[in-house]
C-alpha cells in the first residue's frame, strides 16, 4: 500500500470492510448521543436532495429520533426533512421517494433562488462578475442558511451528508454543505453507504443513481466522477486499502492536497498551517 494512502486512510478513519447493521446502529446510537447530551437540542433538520448520501443520513436521524421518543417519553423529538431547490428541481420525485422512505416526521420546502440570485445581483452590482461555478457554491451556501433558520427556530441541529469518499477530494463547498453540526456518515466510502442504504431497505434506484452535486447553471447533473476525474469505485478501492492504478491514484492524493484547507478549521497563528 502507497505511504500517502496509509496516511489519509488512517486520517478519515476507513475499515477495509463493515458490517453494515453495525455501522447502522454506531451512526444512530452517536446521533441519540449528540442530542442527550445537549437537552435544548430536539430536532435534526437535513437537506434531501433524493440521492445516496442524504437518503442515507435521514433515515439514521428518522431512526434516531423514534428511538429517542419511545426512550424517553418525549415527543418533541422530530427530524425535519428540507427540500432546497433552486427553482424546479430536476429529480424532484427522487426527494420525495426519499423522504417517505426516511418517514421524515416534518417536510419544508425552501427555494432558494430568489435568495441566491439576490446574493449574485447585489455583488455584481460592485463590478464583479460571479461565474457560474462561484454562483454554484452560492446556492450550496443558502441552502445551509435556510437549514440553519429552520434549525435555530426548532431548537434543532444541522445534519450532514459529508463522508470519506468526499472528504478525500474536498467534494463539498467550504461553509457550504461542509458547515453542519453532526456528520454520521463520515468514516464511511459510497461503497459502505449503499450498503447500508440496502440493509435499510431503501428504493435501490436511489443509491444507484449517477452521484451529482448539481449546483452548476451551465452544466446541470454533471456527473461527480466526471468532475473528479476518477471514478468512485477507485476512490471507495483507494480508501479500503485496495490497489487501483498510478493515474486514479495520483488524482486523490492531488485532490486530497488542494482541498486541505477544507477539511481544517479556519486558521490560527498557533496553526503550522500559514508558517
Amino acid at each position: 500500500m502507497r505511504e500517502k494512502q496509509k496516511e489519509i486512510i488512517a486520517a478519515l478513519k476507513v475499515k477495509p470492510k463493515i458490517d453494515p447493521k453495525e455501522e447502522i446502529r454506531v451512526s444512530v446510537n452517536f446521533l441519540k448521543s449528540y442530542l442527550k447530551k445537549y437537552p435544548f437540542l430536539k430536532t435534526l433538520v437535513l437537506g434531501i436532495s433524493g440521492g445516496q448520501d442524504s437518503t442515507l443520513a435521514g433515515k439514521l436521524s428518522e431512526i434516531a429520533v423514534s428511538e429517542l421518543r419511545k426512550e424517553t417519553k418525549d415527543d418533541d423529538y422530530r427530524f425535519i426533512a428540507v427540500r432546497l431547490p433552486y427553482g424546479v428541481q430536476e429529480d424532484e420525485s427522487d426527494a420525495l421517494e426519499a423522504i417517505d422512505f426516511m418517514k421524515a416526521d416534518r417536510t419544508f420546502r425552501v427555494d432558494i433562488k430568489e435568495a441566491t440570485d439576490a446574493t449574485v445581483k447585489s455583488v455584481e452590482n460592485n463590478g464583479i462578475t460571479i461565474s457560474d461555478f462561484n454562483k454554484g457554491n452560492i446556492k450550496a451556501r443558502q441552502r445551509m442558511i435556510a437549514q440553519y433558520a429552520i434549525a435555530g427556530q426548532t431548537s434543532g441541529a444541522v445534519v450532514g451528508t459529508d463522508h470519506a469518499a468526499e472528504a478525500v477530494t474536498g467534494f463539498f463547498t467550504k461553509y457550504g454543505d461542509g458547515a453542519t453540526d453532526i456528520t454520521p456518515l463520515w468514516r464511511l466510502d459510497k461503497r459502505q453507504g449503499k450498503q447500508m442504504l440496502e440493509e435499510l431497505g431503501a428504493p435501490e434506484h436511489l443509491y444507484k443513481k449517477v452521484p451529482t452535486a448539481d449546483l452548476e447553471d451551465n452544466q446541470p447533473g454533471l456527473p461527480d466522477e466526471v468532475a473528479l476525474g476518477v471514478t468512485y469505485k477507485d476512490i471507495d478501492d483507494y480508501l479500503e486499502g485496495k490497489d487501483i492504478s498510478e493515474k486514479s491514484a495520483q488524482t486523490i492524493e492531488g485532490w486530497y492536497q488542494k482541498t486541505e484547507h477544507k477539511r481544517h478549521t479556519p486558521i490560527n497563528v498557533y496553526d503550522d498551517f500559514w508558517k
